[in-house]
């Protein structure tokens, strides 16, 4: 059910898209081109320039209308994102909150897993240990961005140094938006 839902969603929101699309160049080249004025006296017809772009209060505004229905429905298409079966699946986390429940770690499993991650830490050369240290300090989730005010080091210092730790297998980065997110592993 919920994947006839988004399939329906993504059918009407492209249908949504093209329209408004065609709609917004339909108008902007309309209200770009200037009119043409013509003068017709008997058979002869006579051009006798344009009178510049006839810009109306309703062109504007369905204009702007068509232009948001366009980036709405565009908005709505790139947030639903392909599984590994190539079903679309909305990017909306729908598991309930018994199934997370099931293989939740325990915090002695947590805890464990620290312990790890400091031991790993203490055998790190000096950026990288700053880096990963911060990264321990977050709980082990952290946008990238973050970790260059964190640490005060330069983008490219950072980036390095994650490229060192993603190396040797100790961290993961993952796209999102425009930035990274960092895990350790």
């Amino acid at each position: 059910m919920l994947e006839n839902t988004l399939q329906r969603r993504e059918v009407v929101s492209a249908g949504v898209f093209v329209t408004s699309t065609a709609l917004v160049f339909f108008l902007a080249g309309h209200l770009i081109a200037p009119a043409v004025a013509t003068v017709r006296i008997g058979e002869t017809t006579v051009q006798s320039g344009s009178l510049g772009p006839s810009i109306r209060t309703v062109n504007i505004a369905v204009l702007t209308v068509a232009a948001f229905a366009s980036g709405a429905s565009a908005v709505t298409l790139f947030r639903v994102e392909r599984g590994s079966s190539g079903s679309a699946t909305d990017s909306t986390d729908t598991r309930s909150p018994e199934a997370d429940h099931d293989h939740a770690p325990t915090a002695d499993l947590l805890e464990a897993r620290r312990q790890e991650w400091e031991e790993i830490a203490n055998r790190l050369a000096s950026n990288e240990q700053i880096v990963y240290e911060t990264m321990l300090d977050a709980d082990g989730v952290l946008p990238q961005s973050e970790i260059v005010d964190r640490t005060d080091f330069s983008k490219a210092t950072v980036s390095r140094t994650l490229d060192t730790l993603e190396a040797k297998d100790l961290i993961e980065r993952k796209r999102r938006g425009v930035g990274n997110v960092v895990i350790l592993s």
